[in-house]
């Protein structure tokens, strides 16, 4: 019986394309502190390089501590003192992000009635991003923090995607078996491979598909509104 439902924030529950996304991301980051002194080609090297290492993160330390380490390999102990507005950054300037985001008003009437149906509903976003990034987009869908049992942020996770140990992360959380979650994204490798891997049940989501051709793996594909007649038969 499935227990939980994990969902994919970009590009399955907030619709963009994942390429745009990630261009503007960086303007805005790099607009914004080229003001600190920062060369900007450097400091987005960094944050890009910085996003690898969480992604390769083995668990010894937080996402958090991987990426303001190598943050500080690079510029020194001092600069540490920027973290405070990095992350104000993300609740404030990064909101224009939803300029190359688009509107979704089922998001909201499918999170609530995956929580009248199931014990819990986790938002199995990449924790490459702070929690207040995350909130930041969740709300251009009008989704809140209290929506989700769980959210997954750099500051609490060991791991990232596309590491099927993010996911037993996420299970070992709830004391839950990868037969009692379901798994619904739009990236090949970081939801599909991922989260099947780790012996969750995983549909990939919506037109906003991102592929990886390296993958040998048959995927499902549904559309969102066919998202809540797979979790009624799952609920079976």
């Amino acid at each position: 019986m499935i227990k939980a439902v994990l969902f994919d924030l970009d590009g399955t529950l907030l619709p963009m394309n994942d390429d745009e996304f990630i261009k503007e991301c960086f303007n805005l980051i790099c607009k914004k502190f080229v003001n600190y002194g920062y060369e900007p080609k450097k400091f987005a090297h960094t944050i890009i390089n910085g996003t690898k290492l969480m992604m390769q993160n083995k668990g010894e330390k937080t996402n958090k501590q991987v990426f303001w380490e190598n943050f500080a390999a690079v510029y020194g102990k001092d600069n540490l003192s920027i973290l405070n507005d990095y992350e104000k950054f993300y609740e404030n300037e990064f909101k224009q992000i939803k300029n190359v985001c688009r509107p979704n008003d089922k998001a909201k009437d499918l999170i609530n009635f995956c929580k009248e149906n199931f014990e819990y509903v986790i938002l199995a976003t990449s924790p490459v991003f702070p929690k207040c990034a995350v909130l930041t987009r969740m709300s251009f869908i009008n989704l809140k923090e209290e929506d989700f049992n769980l959210i997954t942020t750099y500051e609490d996770f060991y791991h990232a995607k596309p590491n099927p140990d993010y996911y037993l992360e996420i299970l070992n959380k709830f004391n839950l078996k990868p037969e009692e979650a379901i798994m619904f994204g739009n990236s090949q490798l970081e939801d599909g491979y991922g989260a099947i891997t780790a012996g969750i049940n995983t549909y990939l989501v919506g037109d906003d598909i991102v592929k990886d051709e390296n993958l040998n793996i048959k995927f499902n594909y549904i559309k969102f509104e066919e998202i809540k007649d797979i979790l009624l038969k799952e609920k079976c």
